[in-house]
């Protein structure tokens, strides 16, 4: 049974809307689960032919915030020439990681009515901008994934990412398994719903372009469970919030 919904923030300002405000392109994966035709299970398998923009999910889970938090986008004004949206996008990823900029502070990127727009004309120039594959794995926020998370800890980041999203700051989540490496994924929060168990998150995804995601909290184990996709079996995973301090 549904309890609440948090879509909209406490604030009235708008919502991040996963067909306007995400990526038109994937992080593409290296290695993906497929169906197993002889057997009927999922079977991990590399891919063929081999990705060109892998290994960015960090990368674009970050950037897509970012503009969230300090663009505007004008479909109203003629589209500029490319030059000038390299300066807009590098002037974009400059911005405080962490805290919104006020309306009257906001980058305009004219001609185009959101990022998914956006980088659909201009995915080049965004692949590029968004930066190298280096940047999923040299985070000071990695260290976290190497201590045990407790059931208590687990807890106390549903709900510091459920009060987040009420105030319309999206969390941005480590997902992990350490020490076994099925799992090393970045994902962005933008709604919440609370049930009669626990919660059910909202996700943008990078390695998934065409529809948002669902992660759970279990209240009573206490424990994140994502669904099969792409890249995850399905399961129970830890959560870390991560882009969110110094220390993370």
């Amino acid at each position: 049974m549904i309890l609440a919904k948090t879509n909209l923030s406490e604030t009235g300002a708008r919502r991040f809307e996963f067909a306007r405000d995400s990526f038109a392109f994937a992080n593409e994966l290296v290695w993906e689960f497929q169906m197993d035709a002889a057997t009927g299970k999922r079977a991990l398998g590399s891919r063929d032919p081999k990705p060109e923009y892998a290994h960015r999910c960090f990368a674009l889970a970050r950037v897509a915030r970012q503009f969230f938090y300090h663009a505007r986008f004008a479909a109203d004004q003629p589209v500029a020439a490319d030059e000038i949206y390299q300066q807009l996008v590098r002037a974009v990823i400059a911005r405080h990681p962490r805290i919104p900029c006020k309306p009257d502070e906001q980058i305009i990127i004219p001609g185009f009515a959101g990022l998914r727009e956006f980088s659909r004309a201009q995915e080049n120039l965004l692949k590029i901008e968004c930066g190298g594959a280096w940047r999923s794995y040299f985070l000071r926020s990695h260290w976290r994934m190497i201590f045990p998370f407790s059931r208590a800890h687990q807890t106390r980041t549903a709900a510091a990412m459920t009060a987040a999203l009420k105030q319309n700051r999206l969390p941005i989540v480590h997902l992990v398994k350490f020490p076994a490496l099925t799992i090393n994924h970045a994902i962005v929060l933008f709604g919440a719903t609370e049930t009669g168990g626990g919660w059910e998150f909202e996700s943008y995804d990078p390695n998934n372009a065409a529809e948002p995601e669902k992660l759970t909290f279990d209240r009573a184990s206490q424990t994140f469970n994502l669904a099969p996709n792409a890249c995850w079996p399905g399961g129970e995973l830890n959560v870390s919030h991560i882009y969110r301090s110094w220390l993370f």
